[in-house]
């Protein structure tokens, strides 16, 4: 896992809601929490694109729903900025559902585009992509 290039705003806040947008049998994932996430005492974890979460599976197949899952945010409604200036805000919140924390994705088909930090930071993820924004 790489670092990341730009100010990424950390916008999705734990018990946050957001798609699955693979085939990995989860449709509606809770994130319960955020891995390597350094806070103060007593703020709420958040997590903003490229973050590895802990998720929750709210809707989805039977064997998928009431697990924990580990998943990587690839799209986020809030706007982020990137080194060059451009600033990048997608339709919805979205996260990939991954077999292991290295990073490996369960699913083999991405819907919608993810962001080209997710891409620079998973390279598993990227090799699965049909759209880098």
């Amino acid at each position: 896992m790489k670092g990341v290039k730009g100010r990424i705003t950390r916008s999705l806040p734990s018990q946050a809601r957001m798609i699955a947008c693979d085939n990995s049998g989860a449709k509606i994932l809770k994130l319960i929490s955020v891995i390597g996430h350094k806070t103060v005492r007593g703020r709420i974890p958040a997590a903003g694109v490229g973050d590895l979460i802990l998720a929750s599976v709210k809707k989805g197949k039977l064997e998928m729903r009431k697990t924990v899952v580990p998943a990587i945010i690839v799209r986020q409604k809030k706007e982020y900025r990137r080194p060059n200036g451009m600033r990048v805000a997608f339709e919805d919140n979205a996260a990939v559902v991954l077999k292991d924390m290295k990073g490996n994705p369960k699913g083999t088909i991405f819907k919608g585009p993810i962001a080209k930090e997710v891409a620079e930071r998973w390279p598993a993820v990227a090799k699965v992509a049909s759209m880098i924004l």
